[in-house]
């Protein structure tokens, strides 16, 4: 089985944002890029399942501009077998990275589409959900545990009144929350060998995919400081000023 694992280049998780002084979008000129984390923890499950004997090849796909092909390296680094990147320029919608993931999952055939379940930087939470409808796959999103049984996925997710279990027939799309793993590092080794795997370029174009923008951006702006905490000396008085001052009552 073929499992295909779309990656994001994403702001460090470390790096504190700016935005842009027109208030255009966040300035990430000079900022030290890396993989979305929750792409992270997805590679590693598509690589506990190759060495587990469920997968055979682990397929890493990003789409973006040239900078993409350094994140889709540290996937093969991790121990990807390959990679394609889909060369696009500029914003990139979740319902376009969809389309594109539809055209190349049409056409490697994967049993598995694992994905992480948001990306850190507009914490969408779409791009699994789009791509699983217009595959006409069953998914499971959020999941904690993932097994795999012939072609049958068991997914484990957790949900408001605890923990809910899945069973997918495969092809199916997983997208992976912070609970299913803990990614590894990749060893100098791992690293030198990546540089010698192959990373196939397509563009939009040739997938024949329209990736115009259908939102535009009004404005990005800094989240508003937070008010200091204030000590009440009574309940009454904390009821009271939930009531008449955050209006939560």
């Amino acid at each position: 089985m073929k499992v295909l694992v779309p990656v994001k280049r994403v702001v460090d998780f470390n790096v504190k944002v700016r935005v842009k002084p027109d208030g255009s979008g966040v300035d990430i000129a000079n900022v030290k890029m890396a993989m979305n984390p929750f792409c992270e923890i997805a590679v590693e499950e598509a690589l506990r399942l190759r060495e587990a004997g469920k997968a055979s090849e682990v397929v890493v796909v990003s789409a973006g501009e040239a900078g993409a092909a350094e994140t889709i390296r540290t996937a093969l680094a991790m121990g990807a077998d390959r990679g394609i990147l889909i060369k696009a320029e500029g914003r990139l919608e979740p319902l376009a990275v969809a389309k594109l993931l539809r055209a190349i999952a049409q056409r490697e055939q994967p049993g598995l589409a694992i994905l992480g379940k948001q990306a850190i930087d507009d914490d969408a939470n779409q791009t699994g959900q789009m791509l699983a409808a217009l595959l006409d796959w069953p998914i499971a999103t959020f999941a904690s545990k993932l097994a795999i049984e012939g072609n049958t996925a068991t997914v484990t997710r957790e949900v408001d009144g605890g923990h809910e279990t899945l069973k997918l027939p495969l092809p199916a799309v997983v997208t992976a929350d912070l609970r299913l793993n803990e990614p590894r590092y990749a060893s100098l080794p791992n690293i030198m060998k990546a540089k010698r795997k192959p990373i196939e370029e397509v563009t939009a174009a040739e997938l024949g995919v329209d990736i115009a923008p259908r939102l535009t951006v009004l404005k990005v702006s800094e989240p508003p400081p937070r008010r200091a905490g204030v000590r009440v000396a009574s309940v009454t008085e904390l009821v009271e000023r939930l009531r008449n001052e955050a209006g939560v009552l």
